[in-house]
């Protein structure tokens, strides 16, 4: 398998280039289809069925199974969008230096995709009948937090076994067991605007009533506790002379267990349950959108078989935790034994410096393609 992977690296890099190239940002609906439209003709070429789930305002979400299989144990999650805006891949197209690709998006996660298509490839070359035993989804706003395909994927899990899912490996090469869940918030605040320096008390500060909310919610970070809570955006106001009349602030929670959603929702409602200064008028919007992703036995059960795998290849699979969230979150609440980090290797995501491992692609197709047959098999 690994010879046949190696003869087909350029075929892949060329795939890579082609869609590391094309924007599709979570907000760029039609670059994310340009993606979708490209991975359906390939799927589809390879004999596999492929449903398009229609969205109005993010990309289509892609569901993929070829039409022998029967009820699939293994679930297979890929996500199509990025980070980057408009633009991004024209300033700083695909490019290799040394053993590395460069490129928005190159890492997190298009050598996934091209992983996830090689895998089946490899699968059907090979005469494994594997490929009819997993059901992919690719969904098109995960690095937005999943608010379309969050449902999808719940019911596509249903009565599934395993997930794997197709974050890249982390730098050393670990998959992932365990993940910090997230939510996040909006807080809008309305008051009077007024003068400051004519008529400052007919005003209703709405930066700082917005003000004392930032300082109660940061106070409900605990680093031992594996929570934290960090305000990363906040405007207002219209002109440095005016009382302003309006201030917004995006809040980013994170929890390590479970038991510590609930309890966080109902603190952050009830900070944002009155208003500190008088007059003024506060409006809060948002959830907890993902469980922790928690290492249980299923998912060292899990691990351990994909370990086994990677001493049949000569390859030492190790696993780590991660404050980062991801739709394995999604499956693992569902009780589905779930490793993320199934990608290639690569670093700096979500960044200029964006890279993959090229030497990692050919290793981690070999493992996924080989851990799908072994999961075959249970």
């Amino acid at each position: 398998m690994r010879q046949y992977l190696m003869e087909k690296q350029n075929e892949m890099l060329e795939l890579l280039e082609r869609m590391v190239n094309i924007d599709s940002g979570s907000y760029i609906k039609e670059g994310v289809d340009e993606i979708g439209a490209i991975l359906m003709k390939e799927y589809r070429d390879m004999g596999f069925a492929v449903q398009e789930v229609k969205q109005e305002e993010y990309g289509n979400h892609l569901i993929i199974q070829h039409p022998l299989a029967k009820n699939p144990k293994t679930l297979i999650i890929a996500h199509m969008d990025t980070v980057f805006p408009e633009g991004t891949a024209e300033k700083r197209p695909f490019h290799i230096k040394d053993n590395r690709a460069y490129g928005p998006g190159v890492i997190d996660m298009k050598a996934s995709q091209v992983a996830v298509l090689y895998a089946m490839k490899a699968l059907i070359k090979f005469h494994s009948k594997a490929y009819q035993d997993v059901l992919i989804v690719l969904n098109s706003d995960e690095e937005i937090g999943s608010p379309t395909s969050k449902g999808l994927i719940e019911n596509k899990a249903e009565g599934k076994k395993y997930a794997l899912v197709m974050e890249p490996a982390r730098k050393d090469g670990s998959v992932v067991t365990s993940r910090r869940g997230k939510g996040h918030y909006t807080i809008s605040v309305k008051g009077r605007a007024a003068h400051s320096g004519i008529e400052p008390e007919k005003g209703r500060s709405a930066i700082e009533e917005l003000a004392y909310k930032i300082i109660r919610l940061h106070d409900l970070t605990d680093h031992e506790k594996g929570i934290s809570v960090n305000v990363g955006l906040i405007e207002g106001g219209s002109s440095v002379n005016t009382v302003s009349d309006t201030a917004m602030a995006e809040v980013d929670i994170r929890i390590s267990e479970r038991e510590q959603a609930k309890p966080m929702e109902e603190k952050i409602e009830s900070i944002c349950a009155s208003t500190d200064v008088k007059g003024t008028e506060i409006h809060l919007e948002g959830k907890m959108n993902r469980l922790p992703m928690e290492k249980n036995a299923q998912t060292t059960s899990l691990l351990h078989m994909i370990e086994d795998v990677g001493v049949e290849m000569g390859l030492k699979v190790k696993d780590t935790a991660t404050g980062g969230g991801s739709d394995a979150s999604f499956t693992a609440a569902m009780g589905v034994a779930t490793i993320d980090g199934m990608g290639p290797v690569g670093g700096n995501a979500h960044s200029e410096a964006e890279y993959l491992e090229i030497p990692s692609l050919i290793e981690r197709i070999e493992l996924l393609a080989k851990t799908i047959n072994k999961l075959s098999e249970e």
